[in-house]
């Protein structure tokens, strides 16, 4: 098997594939390169060899990159699409949020676009199954709850829409955060910034940008009611919401600077994202995990295993990877049933996350000699120096349940 990562450049700009060649010229070791010049030679070489990246321009004669992305979604779903242009054109960007992971605009720092690529192949490693790999990265949207689904839909179509609340809406519903925070955390709309509060991330797109997203593009879609109980959904929903606001007080307890407070909120939220992901494209095996959960005394990433092989947390960390999300959000999805797998000795937002979705599953943070999880909780927590914060948490936990209620 070829130990080099296999990244393949598309540009119709003969200039720039040669500033690409030589500004990588130091990744030659690492990195197995293509260079071409239209779509066409693109499909050609990945009929003829396997590809991890995709890294394509956008206005192209021919086949664009955007109908070059998609084909490439439809033929070989397992390779990561990134663009990489210097374009503006709003129509165009449209036509990519589908079939595009992430967007990079040009002029490019090596350094990004370096990172961006060895990230998205790193991502490989969460899983061994190449039909869950090929089935996440066609993914384009997750699904909505159908009333916030419908909000959203009545909103946008409304002569007195508001931008506020078309924020409010997105921000109650984890797939429709998921996918605004993937559009401004690259370079989609020229923003590529690090923003975490979804509200804020409408704000920055604008209203005719959402709106072309939500009726054009389709951006956003409604979880079907065949695919798995929606008594599931909407307990995932309102579990999510809870540990992300309990997240959120826990880490303003903690002192921490606002920013790692939103990091806090928005990991709470998407944690349980895999399951959205696992229950919309293999819903009958979903089936089955509820089934076993509800036959046996298993917890979810149990029988998971049993079934796929992975739990819900390696595929979510894989999505939310492959769309450019933040480390820490990325991070905190991936180790939340397994913190003492994470190397940080200081207080992140994994911290907080699993404190809350412990707490909201009915656990506790104090020490249980016959419960295993129980001690790699208190290693963990040991660790960061939060070892006495237990009641607290509690308390915190008590309250938000309270309000909730």
């Amino acid at each position: 098997m070829d130990p080099l990562r296999r990244i393949l450049f598309v540009d119709d700009e003969t200039k720039i594939l040669q500033g690409l060649k030589r500004m990588l010229w130091p990744m030659r070791k690492r990195w197995r390169m293509y260079f071409v010049n239209s779509g066409k030679q693109a499909l050609e070489i990945l009929d003829q060899h396997p590809v991890d990246v995709v890294v394509s321009d956008m206005r192209m004669p021919g086949m664009d990159g955007a109908q070059l992305l998609s084909e490439v979604q439809r033929r070989h779903p397992q390779v990561v699409r990134i663009v990489l242009s210097g374009h503006s054109d709003q129509d165009l960007t449209l036509k990519a949020v589908s079939p595009a992971h992430q967007y990079l605009s040009k002029p490019c720092e090596a350094k990004l676009l370096v990172s961006t690529i060895d990230r998205a192949c790193d991502l490989n490693d969460l899983l061994s199954r190449d039909n869950l790999k090929q089935a996440i990265s066609r993914m384009d949207s997750l699904p909505s709850l159908p009333t916030l689904y419908a909000d959203i839909m009545a909103e946008v179509q409304s002569p007195d829409t508001s931008i506020q609340q078309v924020g409010k809406i997105i921000a109650r519903d984890v797939g429709m955060t998921a996918k605004v925070l993937q559009l401004v955390n690259s370079s989609f709309f020229g923003l590529a910034r690090h923003i975490i509060d979804p509200v804020h991330a409408v704000n920055l797109l604008g209203l005719d940008t959402i709106k072309a997203l939500v009726l054009t593009v389709e951006v956003f879609s409604k979880f079907k009611s065949d695919a798995l109980p929606l008594a599931f959904v909407e307990g995932l929903w309102h579990h999510s919401l809870f540990c992300g606001e309990l997240a959120r007080r826990i880490a303003r307890q903690e002192g921490i600077a606002k920013p790692t407070v939103d990091d806090c909120y928005m990991a709470g939220l998407l944690h349980d994202v895999g399951k959205l992901v696992l229950g919309t494209n293999l819903p009958e095996d979903y089936r089955r995990v509820i089934d076993l959960m509800g036959q046996q005394p298993l917890c979810a990433i149990e029988a998971e295993m049993q079934i796929f092989g992975t739990t819900h947390a390696e595929v979510g960390a894989y999505l939310l990877g492959l769309w450019g999300l933040p480390e820490s959000i990325v991070e905190a999805v991936l180790y939340h049933h397994f913190p003492h797998h994470f190397a940080a000795n200081e207080f992140v937002p994994l911290s907080a996350v699993v404190a809350a979705d412990t707490l909201s599953n009915g656990g506790n943070l104090h020490p249980n000699p016959d419960d295993p999880a129980s001690e790699n909780l208190l290693t963990y927590f040991s660790r960061i120096g939060a070892a006495d914060k237990a009641a607290s948490w509690e308390q915190l936990h008590d309250q938000v349940k309270e309000e909730v209620s």
